[in-house]
């Protein structure tokens, strides 16, 4: 069969034909193979949207429109779709790409149906094997061992371009869709070129987890720069003569939810153009921080924005700058864009920071911190490059106590005064091997009644499949655990299970690719032996 549909596109079997071989293989250099043969005959339209819908993804991280498609939707869907005629035209790459987009943009009263519509139609075309990795791209589950780390190997190797790269353009443009695109259709030296747009959010560098200031001290040469780490959100600010945006952690833009930042933005800063990276956290009138669901409050609040001012006040710190009157300072180190945030923040606070090459000294920092209701630390090599996206050993943080974020894959249904309620989380941890999320423990502590309520609104959005007693569900919602040790496990295909396990707060701000990974929960296991002998083999 040709590759070509009667229409001239990529048949969407082939897309299918190829995911499934995906699947069916183990080595990475083959997965990157297949891959890359099969971008090699996409047209230029198809780039884009076939590379996310092979990663599962269906839209753009910063694209923050909804598919909202959940599992009583597919299921309606499909019981409507076997009572569709199955068309004679072929389905495209195309085809799946531009029905998601028109679901996605359905809006008003009749929008549920009119999404059950669109999505029956174009099941009512499928293959049975379409329609299977059509509805794995719908829930994000397409457990073939492709993520976002494969995908840029195999779009390097198909466009004879050096990873490093590839790897570095897609930060600043943040799709990998478009990075597909621009690698394959650009001349290489244009595609190097590439580089950070103003109001066009990149990923934040990301902090490894230290367990102990001396940890810190072992991975960075001193003297190393110490701030203190604030429980709130995560904000890149972009600013352009007096037209300012703001981006949360997951590249959303909450700009109308917090006027009040982007005043102090507009009357302080001191460059023509600028991007920031800081910190944003709910204060009390004494100025003490707030939980971070008072936080998450504002950044949810669409309208009643003056009145959740007053209830919800927040204060901005700055901690680095990006981007200063048209020049790029990623690549200067951190001491250097220290200095200038400094020089251009106006009366904007910067976040409190000693330079010391004492370890005395960090600790009775860490204490300040705390004391102020803080979280700890972060810790930052002096001469460290600004990496988005990476992690790496440059950043540290560093909390008393120990906790994991978490990504719930099912929930059990409560009991007793937690009837009604999906109160029991399934807690899983990333296998970046594999690109699955494995569970390590349960847990029904934590959550309050009302966070009781609302985890069971937005789990059962995205329910994948419901038993007698449990949702399964995509995984969406990563929360932070705070546990008492971590245990060996043959319950768990993991290997471990966190002993008491409890939520802390619910991480709206981070996404399931930032969760935790099994490697750290091995390592955490490790660590717990430094001060105990051993009595049995670790899990490997």
């Amino acid at each position: 069969m040709s590759w070509l549909s009667t229409s001239g596109q990529t048949a969407f079997r082939k897309l299918a034909e190829l995911c499934e071989e995906l699947a069916a293989t183990s080595g990475r250099n083959d997965k990157k193979r297949l891959i890359s043969t099969f971008l090699k005959h996409l047209r230029s339209g198809e780039i884009s949207p076939a590379v996310l819908l092979i990663v599962g993804t269906v839209f753009p991280e910063q694209d923050s429109k909804p598919l909202d498609a959940g599992y009583q939707l597919v299921s309606k869907s499909l019981h409507r779709s076997g009572q569709l005629r199955l068309l004679d035209r072929p389905l495209t790459a195309l085809d799946v790409r531009n029905t998601f987009e028109a679901m996605a943009d359905s809006s008003g009263k009749r929008s549920r149906q009119k999404k059950e519509e669109l999505f029956a139609s174009l099941m009512g075309r499928a293959t049975e094997l379409e329609r299977k990795w059509i509805v794995k791209d719908v829930f994000g589950e397409m457990q073939h061992g492709v993520g976002e780390g494969l995908m840029l190997e195999a779009i390097a190797e198909t466009a004879a371009l050096d990873v490093a790269t590839v790897r570095r353009t897609h930060m600043f443009l943040g799709d990998l869709g478009e990075t597909a695109h621009l690698a394959l259709t650009q001349d290489k030296k244009e595609f190097q070129r590439v580089g950070l747009s103003l109001f066009r959010p990149i990923k934040p560098m990301l902090a490894e987890m230290a367990y102990s200031i001396e940890e810190v001290f072992d991975g960075i040469s001193p003297p190393i720069a110490f701030e203190f780490k604030f429980d709130g959100a995560r904000v890149q600010i972009h600013e352009s003569r007096g037209r300012v945006r703001v981006f949360s952690r997951r590249l959303s833009d909450v700009t109308d939810s917090i006027p009040e930042i982007v005043e102090l933005i507009k009357e302080n800063v001191k460059s023509s153009t600028a991007v920031f990276d800081g910190e944003l956290i709910a204060v009390s009138g004494d100025g003490r921080p707030l939980p971070f669901q008072d936080l998450m409050r504002r950044f949810r609040r669409i309208r009643g924005v003056e009145e959740a001012q007053e209830r919800v006040p927040v204060k901005l710190y700055l901690f680095d700058m990006l981007y200063d009157d048209g020049k790029l300072l990623i690549d200067l180190p951190y001491l250097r864009r220290w200095e200038i945030l400094l020089a251009r923040r106006g009366a904007i606070e910067a976040a409190p920071r000693i330079v010391t090459s004492s370890a005395e000294e960090a600790e009775r920092f860490m204490r300040q911190s705390l004391d102020a209701g803080h979280e700890g630390l972060m810790a930052k090599d002096l001469n460290s490059p600004y990496q988005p996206g990476s992690r790496g050993k440059k950043w540290f943080k560093i909390k008393p106590a120990e906790t994991l974020d978490l990504v719930i894959v099912a929930a059990d249904w409560g009991y007793g005064r937690r009837t009604g309620w999906l109160s029991n989380y399934h807690l899983a941890a990333l296998d970046e091997s594999t690109g699955q999320f494995e569970v390590v423990g349960k847990t029904f502590k934590g959550l309050t009644d009302s966070e009781f309520e609302w985890m069971t609104r937005k789990l059962q959005e995205v329910k994948v499949s419901e038993d007698e007693h449990t949702v399964h569900v995509r995984p969406a919602v990563v929360v932070e655990v705070a546990f008492g040790e971590v245990q060996r496990s043959s319950r768990y295909r993991s290997g471990a299970a966190l002993r008491f396990a409890r939520i802390t707060r619910i991480r709206e701000d981070k996404s399931p690719t930032e969760a935790d990974t099994i490697e750290r929960v091995k390592a955490l296991h490790e660590k717990q032996f430094r001060a105990k002998g051993r009595l049995e083999a670790d899990y490997r």
